[in-house]
């Protein structure tokens, strides 16, 4: 498996690009693979670590639809879902875009996870930390270099 390349995180455009991830990403919960795949893609936005999106298909944990939306401004209005492996739940634990904005339209069908809220998420061999912040989605990487914002005092960057 290739090695994933170092990235400025201020290197990332605004507003945000997608591009397909560049390595393997799976989602362990629940003690249990909840994702896997080689299709996933990135949105990367200035001052965020990378975002990865799954295709639907890839997921094994179930899917339940949860309450609240948000809105971006960039991709347009998400929706939530807890993930269920066996007798676990993790509610709220991740987003999709059903109807993107036509630039992001490639995410139709593909999920977010919050990494906090699993038992571990890597992106090919490099596990990854949450986003600072609770609201954003970024998982941090050891090959990321720059400031993320997330961390009280640069949520408003």
């Amino acid at each position: 498996m290739p090695e994933l390349s170092i990235e400025n995180v201020q290197s990332y455009p605004r507003p945000p690009m997608l591009r397909p991830a560049g390595a393997p990403i799976r989602v362990v919960f629940a003690g249990q693979v909840a994702a896997e795949t080689e299709a996933a893609l990135a949105v990367l936005e200035t001052h965020h670590a990378p975002t990865y999106y799954i295709p639907r298909a890839d997921f094994s944990a179930e899917l339940i639809a949860a309450d609240g939306r948000s809105f971006c401004e960039w991709k347009g209005v998400a929706r939530y879902w807890s993930l269920r492996m066996g007798d676990q739940t993790a509610p709220r634990a991740a987003w999709d875009y059903p109807r993107p904005s036509s630039a992001f339209a490639a995410l139709v069908d593909h999920i977010a996870v919050y990494v906090a809220d699993m038992d571990a998420c890597f992106v090919g061999s490099l596990k990854a930390e949450p986003q600072a912040g609770g609201f954003y989605g970024g998982w941090v990487t050891s090959n990321l270099r720059g400031t993320v914002k997330g961390s009280p005092g640069t949520e408003h960057w």
